[in-house]
Formats: structure tokens, sequence, C-alpha cells
């Protein structure tokens, strides 16, 4: 139970984040949308890090000099993955008036949603192949490293929440409508770490390479969208700053509860 309730805390994260349609007039501030960007960004790349890639090396200790391998060869294949998911499935990054993708006839919002929904799977896989290797019993993860990690996502998750949900209310769907759109463009993440879990007892053998893997993903997330995107205008030190706040955070919650 305790696990099925771990996988379910990032999606949390998001409805919490698109609840702020009822709190908010019009869209987030932008210097506030930049630190939370940074925020975002730190989060992630402490965790591919600490929950991730030192675990899946620690795994591999008995190939020798040759540890790093799997997880050297996990993150390439998680960024090629994000790569070709980037050019198949049509979407925006905020702040962005072209799509990327194939040319399909959608609503500008429609295509944000599908934006963060794309780079909510690997945080998905990340939570679903971290609580995999808690259960299989691996030394270098624990359940409560798991938890963490689900917690850390799901803070992260929180202004991915409000960049859909309030996009949306400005375009004038109603306040409900609104919050729901935000809140399902994070159902994919529950959906992939439960399909992850499902399968732990096949993938147990591939664990270092899976969880280098959604560090690749999620990397490539963070390179490609989130930094550019708390980076570019004015201010860019406030998304410098969000971002050291955001991996410090997590890097102690991995560590003291890890």
């Amino acid at each position: 139970m305790e696990v099925w309730i771990g996988i379910l805390i990032p999606f949390v994260g998001t409805t919490l984040g698109a609840a702020c349609v009822f709190l908010v007039r019009g869209e987030l501030n932008g210097t506030l949308q930049k630190g939370l960007l940074g925020f975002a960004s730190g989060v992630m790349v402490a965790a591919s890090v600490w929950s991730l890639l030192i675990p899946a090396m620690d795994m591999s200790d008995h190939l020798g000099k040759m540890a790093f391998a799997p997880a050297a060869v996990g993150l390439l294949l998680g960024m090629g993955f994000l790569l070709l998911m980037d050019r198949l499935i049509p979407h925006l990054h905020l702040g962005q008036e072209k799509p990327e993708g194939p040319r399909v006839n959608l609503k500008k919002t429609t295509m944000l949603v599908l934006a963060v929904t794309l780079h909510n799977i690997p945080e998905g896989m990340a939570v679903g192949v971290v609580f995999a290797g808690a259960l299989a019993g691996n030394s270098q993860i624990t359940l409560v490293g798991a938890i963490a990690l689900s917690i850390g996502i799901a803070i992260q998750n929180f202004p991915e929440g409000a960049v859909v949900s309030l996009p949306l209310r400005a375009d004038g769907d109603a306040k409900g409508r609104a919050f729901l759109g935000g809140t399902l463009s994070g159902i994919v993440e529950p959906v992939a770490a439960a399909v992850t879990l499902l399968l732990a007892e096949l993938l147990e053998p591939l664990l270092p390479y899976l969880l280098a893997f959604a560090a690749g993903a999620m990397l490539y997330v963070v390179v490609e969208e989130l930094v550019p995107e708390a980076s570019e205008g004015e201010h860019s030190n406030i998304g410098t700053m969000g971002f050291a706040a955001g991996f410090v955070v997590m890097m102690v919650m991995d560590v003291a509860l890890g």
C-alpha cells in the first residue's frame, strides 16, 4: 500500500499546482515563474544524480572499472528517447509561439498541455523504477529514499500544474475545466510509474540501465526546456537561484532520508 501511495505523491503535487487557478488571477508573475522553473530544474538534476545515477553505478560494482557502463548507456538511451518523443509528439514550450513536432491543427493551450505531459513521462518512470528497486530488496535503494524522490518530484510538479491551468483559464476556460486540464497533464506520471512497477520482476536485471535511462530523460527535459525557459529575458539570475535552491532541497532529502 505504501508503494502505491508513493507513486501517487507526484500527481498530488501537480493537482495542488493546478488548484492555483482558484487563487490566482491571470498567469503567473514572470519573475516567480523563472524562479519556479529554476527550482524544478535543480530538483530534477539532483534527483538524477543521487536517486538514479549513483545507485545505478553502485549496482554495477561487480563490473570493476567498467561500473560506469550501464549508467552511461542508460543515460544516453534516455536522452535519445526524449529526443525521439520531441520529434514525434506535437507540443509547445512555455513562452514560445512556434510549436515543435509534427504540424497539427491544435489549440495553443492543448500543445502546452502536451509539452508538460511529454516531460512527465520520465519522471513517472523514475518513480516506478526506484520503487521497483526498493521492493526487490536492493541495498542501494530504500523505500524511504524512493518516497523522498516522489516528494521531490511532487514539489517540482507544483509549478507545472499551475503553468498549465492558468493559461487555460486565461484562454477562456472555466476554472473547473482549467483545473481539470492542469491536473490531467500529470496523470501520465502515476501511469508510467505503475507500468514500470508491474514489470519489476522482468526488469530487475536491467535496473541499473533503467535508473540511468530515467535520469537521461529527466536531464534532457532540464537542458532542452526548463533551463532555457528560466534563463531567457531579464532577471535570469532568479532562475539560477531557484536552481540552487531546488538542487539543495532534493540533495538534502535524498541523502538525509535515503
